[in-house]
């Protein structure tokens, strides 16, 4: 059955990463429950059709959506999108960033070393994707925290994986922009905790994402997973939306500072072949 829980109509949700995968499921499951919605995403024409598509699923639950389709590491244009939320907002001292949700997926997929130097990383392209996927988190919060737009009550989400403490061919600078990302998280908790303000890393398992995809070894990782998860299949970008939804409810605001797993289980499960294992005859 269905949870029935609404947001104020003051509550916006900004999501960075907002067209596809866990941002565009977040964007509609937050909407879905009263939440406006704040969507910043960088498309090209191909694949510009998504965020109109998550934007109109969000404005069919009758909530407000603001999206911007622009590079969010770019500090010009990160004023620019706090300003319009800061000019939405207007007067009404009600309105609040109940959600920043940061789901930004672009970084480098090559090997930090090898025989080849041309394949290696570049030192432009580690920064890029620590830039991108860890350091964007900070002065994201930084810019909307001191504009007054996150109040007592909001809550801050990464997205984080299994790369954050494991590795993968050509994963280099991705893994360690996932665990830098987690200490970010873990050091805004403490920061923003006389605020009320809470931050956690979800940690989802295993999903099928077009950012997945560009992975050496997707198809098989995620064939893998469903193998070993006790739920007997992948976790989906509408799993992760719905725990976010659920803690970012008033009774949850005591949770902050974790590394939350969202997987059904697949991060602990060791072995493969769960559903004969677990099929009692």
């Amino acid at each position: 059955m269905a949870l029935t829980y609404t947001y104020k109509k003051t509550d916006w949700a900004l999501i960075l990463g907002a067209s596809s995968g866990f941002g565009g499921a977040a964007a509609i499951e937050l909407a879905r429950h009263g939440m406006n919605v704040c969507g910043v995403h960088f498309d090209r024409a191909a694949t510009a059709p998504n965020a109109d598509k998550v934007k109109r699923d969000v404005e069919a639950c009758g909530v407000k959506a603001l999206f911007f389709n622009v590079n969010a590491s770019d500090p010009a244009k990160r004023a620019e999108v706090v300003n319009a939320l800061t000019a939405e907002f207007g007067s009404n001292s009600d309105c609040n960033v109940k959600v920043l949700m940061h789901s930004l997926a672009f970084g480098t997929l090559r090997p930090l070393v090898g025989k080849d130097e041309k394949a290696q990383m570049t030192q432009a392209q580690v920064e890029m994707t620590l830039d991108v996927m860890a350091n964007s988190l900070v002065y994201w919060t930084q810019a909307v925290f001191n504009k007054g737009l996150m109040k007592s009550g909001a809550h801050i989400y990464t997205m984080t994986s299994s790369g954050g403490h494991g590795q993968l061919p050509n994963y280099g600078a991705v893994s360690a922009a996932k665990a830098a990302l987690e200490s970010y998280t873990r050091q805004l908790c403490v920061e923003l905790g006389p605020y009320g303000i809470t931050a956690n890393a979800i940690m989802a398992g295993v999903t099928d994402t077009a950012a997945l995809r560009k992975i050496p070894g997707a198809v098989k990782m995620i064939e893998v997973a469903r193998a070993k998860n006790p739920s007997m299949r992948n976790t989906t970008p509408e799993d992760v939306a719905r725990a976010i939804s659920l803690l970012s409810h008033d009774d949850a605001s005591f949770i902050s500072g974790n590394t939350i797993g969202v997987d059904g289980g697949e991060n602990v499960a060791e072995y493969v072949g769960q559903k004969d294992a677990l099929t009692l005859e």
